[in-house]
Formats: C-alpha cells, sequence, structure tokens
C-alpha cells in the first residue's frame, strides 16, 4: 500500500500525542547517521514513544502502512545500524528511559530501553551493585542488547548477552513478547534471548530489559604496563589468563595510540605498547594475584609497570581509553574516523595484530591498534579524507584484509561492533549455509522486511 507521509502522520498522532510525532527537518538529520563513517539517510518521520503499548500500535500502523522502522537509541552504533537507508520511521526510545525494578536480592533490574548505562550505574550505587558492560560510549542498554556489547569488562564480567535474563519485544505485527524469565538458568524452550541480543533491531523492538548486576567490588586496583613490543604485550595477557590471574580489565594500546593519548589528555605515559590492566576483588587475595601478574609480565619483557589504587588516578587511566577515538578526531583534523573490530581465538591474537600493523603502515593509513585483548578482540582506528576516493578504497581494502585474516583463523568480522551495513558483506564467508537459517528466521518473524531493512542480512523483497 502507497501511502502520504501526511497520511502516516494522521494515523500515528490518533496513537501517540502530537509532540511525540514530527518531521522537522533537524530531527530527521539528527536521525540520519550514527558514529560511523556510513553516508546518511533522511527518515521520513521521528516517533517518540513512551509505553510499550505505543511502540505497539506504532508497529501496528508501520505493518498497515508497510512503512520501514529503524529503531533508534542514542545513534552511538559504528556500522550504519540505526540509518534509515530505506527512510521509512525512526522511532527513538529515549523516552522511554523509567528504571522501572531494582530487585537487589536476586542481583537483577529491569529497564526501558533508553536508560543509559550511567544513569543506572547512578541509581546502582545506592545498593551497592553495578552494571558492568562498558563499551565506552554511554549507549542505552536497549541499544546495547541490539548490537551485543562488550568493552572493556568482558573478559571477567561477559558481554551484553550474558547479562539478558529476559526482553520484552514488540514485533514487527505489534505483538508484545517476552524472551526469557528471573530464574538464573532455563531448560526450557527455545533460547529467544540469545536470539534477539545482537539482532540489531531486525526482528523487532526491546520495550523493557531485565538484566544481571554485581555488587561493587571491595577493592580496586588498576595498573599499565610498558612493553617494547606489542607481540610481547599480547604474550603477556595469554600468559596471564593461562595462569588463572583473575583480572577485570585489559585493555591493549598500541605505541601510536599511546601518542594520541597523550596529546588529547594532557598525560605523559610512555609511548609505547602499553596494557592497561584493572583488577576486583578482596585487597589481600588481589595482592597476591597482582604478584603472580608481576612475575608473568617481567617473563614477557615489560619494561616498566605502574600500579593505581587512587579512585582519581584510576578514573583518569580509564577515561584516556575510553576518549581514545576522540583524541583521534581531534589529532587529524578534517578527516573522518573509520573504526573497524575482529576477535579471534586468543592464541591468534598477537599475530592478528602484527598482520593488522603491517597492513596499516603498507598502505600508509593513518591509525592504531586498541583492543580488548582479554577476549581476542581488537580495533583499529582509522583516520580517512572522506573526499579522497584512493584512501576510502585503501581503508575498505585493509579492512577487509583484516577480516579475512580473523576468519580465516576461526574467528569472526566483528567481536562487537555488530554487522550493521558495514560487516554485512562478510556473513555468507563467515556462517556459511547458516546464513539461510538466519534468513528464514528473519521471514517468519518480519514477512514483509520492514524491521531496519537490509541490516544484517540483504533481503531481497
Amino acid at each position: 500500500m502507497q501511502t502520504t507521509n501526511e497520511e502516516l502522520v494522521t494515523a500515528l498522532r490518533k496513537v501517540l500525542p502530537v509532540r511525540q510525532v514530527t518531521i522537522n527537518q533537524i530531527i530527521l538529520e539528527q536521525h540520519s547517521r550514527d558514529e560511523s563513517y556510513h553516508s546518511a539517510s533522511l527518515p521520513d518521520i521521528v516517533v517518540f514513544p513512551t509505553t510499550t503499548d505505543e511502540v505497539s500500535q506504532v508497529m501496528k500502523i508501520a505493518s498497515q502502512y508497510q512503512v520501514p522502522i529503524v529503531p533508534f537509541g542514542r545513534g552511538t552504533s559504528l556500522e550504519g545500524h540505526v540509518i534509515p537507508y530505506d527512510h521509512g520511521m525512526t522511532i527513538d526510545f529515549s523516552l522511554m528511559d523509567k528504571i522501572i525494578e531494582i530487585k537487589e536480592q536476586d542481583f537483577l533490574v529491569k529497564v526501558q530501553p533508553g536508560v543509559t548505562r550511567t544513569q543506572l550505574n547512578r541509581e546502582l550505587k545506592k545498593y551497592g551493585l553495578f552494571f558492568s558492560v562498558d563499551p565506552g560510549a554511554d549507549a542505552t542498554l536497549g541499544g546495547m542488547a541490539a548490537t551485543n556489547a562488550s568493552g572493556t569488562t568482558s573478559v571477567k564480567y561477559g558481554v551484553m548477552r550474558d547479562q539478558v535474563r529476559d526482553l520484552e519485544v514488540v514485533l514487527a505485527d505489534g505483538t508484545v513478547i517476552h524472551t526469557g524469565n528471573l530464574a538464573a538458568k532455563s531448560s526450557s524452550g527455545l533460547h529467544l534471548n540469545g536470539l534477539f541480543v545482537g539482532s540489531e533491531g531486525t526482528l523487532g523492538c526491546f520495550t523493557e530489559l531485565t538484566l544481571k548486576v554485581y555488587g561493587i567490588p571491595e577493592f580496586v586496583l588498576a595498573a599499565k604496563a610498558s612493553f617494547p613490543t606489542v607481540h610481547d604485550a599480547v604474550e603477556a595477557v595469554v600468559s596471564i589468563l593461562q595462569a588463572g590471574v583473575p583480572i577485570a580489565r585489559v585493555e591493549l594500546i598500541d605505541e601510536h595510540s599511546m601518542k594520541q593519548v597523550n596529546l588529547h589528555s594532557e598525560t605523559a605515559y610512555k609511548e609505547q605498547p602499553t596494557l592497561f590492566l584493572e583488577f576486583h576483588g578482596n585487597e589481600a587475595g588481589l595482592n597476591q594475584d597482582v604478584e603472580f601478574m608481576k612475575e608473568i609480565v617481567n617473563d614477557h619483557n615489560c619494561e616498566s609497570i605502574d600500579f593505581e589504587t587512587d579512585n582519581a588516578a584510576r578514573n583518569q587511566l580509564w577515561e584516556a581509553r575510553h576518549n581514545l577515538a576522540y583524541a583521534y578526531v581531534h589529532g587529524y583534523p578534517g578527516k573522518k574516523l573509520m573504526v573497524t573490530d575482529v576477535c579471534l581465538p586468543i592464541s591468534e591474537l598477537a599475530g592478528a595484530i602484527e598482520h593488522a600493523r603491517e597492513a596499516l603502515d603498507s598502505l600508509a593509513l593513518p591509525g592504531g591498534i586498541v583492543g580488548h585483548v582479554g577476549d581476542g578482540n581488537f580495533h583499529v582506528l582509522l583516520m580517512i579524507d572522506m573526499n579522497n576516493s584512493d584512501a576510502i578504497k585503501k581503508a575498505d581494502k585493509f579492512n577487509e584484509l583484516i577480516v579475512m585474516y580473523a576468519l580465516e583463523r576461526g574467528g569472526t568480522c566483528t567481536g562487537e561492533h555488530g554487522v550493521g551495513v558495514g560487516k554485512q558483506k562478510y556473513q555468507e564467508k563467515e556462517h556459511g549455509k547458516a546464513l539461510l537459517v538466519m534468513e528464514k528466521i528473519k521471514h517468519a518473524l518480519d514477512p514483509n522486511s520492514l524491521l531496519n531493512p537490509n541490516k544484517i542480512l540483504r533481503i531481497n523483497k
């Protein structure tokens, strides 16, 4: 059914207040892009629901008028997930930002999708709890579930998929379902949590999330350790993990990135391959673990190691890591940041990072390598002149080189950024015939391919 914007706006304003349906050009432009290098595309309409029922009504109208739908959190995604290339309607969940319930005795919280991770942690702190997934950006929890976000703490606490007990999901036809329950485990039915987490808005819209939370550790110790080579640093991490040292965070920052850290954050860290580490636990136990860790890194040619127990100094360390992308952006005015990531078995990680650096140098691309090396995930930050077609071709070639290296060694084309449109072309190579199963699931739940069309999977109507 063909329809005009005016007809659609009229239908939407019958179920939503006027202020929650907009075709304002500035609002449309704000929802035309994310933080990636992918080109922008305007939606036709943006709606701002406040309840599950409103989302359901919006989905029913979209189904009736055959209008594409793109869910939107804060737009911090990195592979074009929320860019509405088929135009249609963007559903912005920013008004659904309520922390519904904190079940502190069960270590669970129930939230609406527009709640951000820092908003949740501010409230949890009153109960001596925290939410573990830390992707760096202050993303919404709905968006983090949609992309199966992870981050600096995943080596100890796991990724977003590990934290989800239940999702309330509105399907393409407006039906509302729950994917789980409050129990710590279940052998009942198919694992729908695992199916919907990471589906990037292609199977339904999340309207409530029930998530695991953790007790704030009694003692936290951070450190930075410098090495002569990236290989030494990564091999040190492998040895730490093999020794069973309970590390909570371990981040690699290569020497190029350490230079950007110092320039942007006005620090004076050594400009060498560096590990940022953090340990959680009780003080007596951690002292033993740290002594063991020091022996291990010294065996891998560690040149210096500095510890931070002061909260301000520790925060400065992690802020420097989290702000690294912005450090590159400010350090290369006029260029656009392209961030790509892959993940491999940890035994293959050192070789993969060395291969990535060699490829960067051979293509003469400016950039650095960082990563959550404790779980085999690393990122490359490239600064590209988007007006230079040769530079764009080189960046695409580089991306393909590191993805193919990872896939050939049992890895994945993306460890946490997700597929969106940027990694779509690698799906068949990675998944083979399993991709056909994914397409059948997509068709069963969204037969008209209205939900974030042509993200992850390329669907021909």
